[in-house]
């Protein structure tokens, strides 16, 4: 299986690589610039990977352009996808009071939580196969709006978003036999979920992989669940 995972370089996404080059799929890690490159190397040599199993895309979720060259090569060597992992997000501006609200965090938040998956799929669907393969958006509970919350706006209302580019994908791409899922991975133990987090980012990653490999029965009339297939609210 070819996985392209987005901000592989560390946190979840990273785990993400780590978990799926160890079922044996081949990774396509979308990183940011030189320097996530050489964070995700040094990992990969500290967990005894081979980095044959590991093929880096420089591209930033935030610059269209990388993206769509990176596509372009993609489709040059005839490579085809079965997954598409969006997992590269930002977390700013966090309990800022709505008064204090800096409009630059929220469209940072959206520049990379929507536009950058939105980039990504845009350029990469048409790689990606038809019937067993899926693309799993990582969102959060944060974008629930049964289960809102007064504060965290500029997260919160760009994971929203998100799942409703998930919903409105499912329905497109269904019919393609292509799963689509917006996926809370839990509160983790990474820079955004801070230290006293209950969840490992590598418990999360294990539970996403066994859904983008189907392993999971998933029973939701919504695209929304967490990182065990379980529904969550919308």
């Amino acid at each position: 299986m070819n996985v392209l995972i987005t901000g592989a370089n560390r946190g979840l996404g990273y785990e993400l690589a780590v978990e799926s080059v160890r079922r044996g799929h081949h990774v396509f890690a979308m990183v940011r610039d030189a320097a996530a490159k050489e964070q995700l190397e040094a990992g990969l040599h500290i967990q005894g990977l081979s980095a044959k199993h590991i093929s880096v895309l420089l591209a930033d979720v935030r610059d269209e352009h990388a993206i769509e060259k990176a596509a372009q090569e993609l489709k040059r060597k005839n490579v085809k996808l079965h997954s598409i992992i969006n997992s590269a997000a930002v977390l700013v501006g966090r309990q800022t009071p709505i008064e204090l609200l800096d409009l630059e965090d929220v469209q940072l938040s959206f520049d990379v939580n929507v536009y950058g998956p939105i980039r990504v799929i845009k350029h990469m669907l048409e790689l990606l196969v038809d019937e067993e393969s899926c693309i799993l958006n990582i969102s959060s509970e944060a974008g629930s709006i049964h289960n809102a919350y007064a504060g965290d706006y500029s997260y919160s209302l760009s994971k929203c978003a998100l799942n409703l580019l998930s919903e409105q994908l499912k329905r497109l791409l269904g019919s393609r036999g292509i799963y689509v899922w917006s996926v809370h991975p839990g509160w983790m133990r990474t820079d955004m979920g801070g230290a006293s987090a209950p969840l490992s980012p590598q418990q999360s990653a294990v539970g996403v992989a066994n859904i983008m490999e189907r392993k999971v029965a998933i029973d939701t009339n919504f695209c929304f669940i967490d990182y065990r297939g379980e529904a969550m609210d919308i």
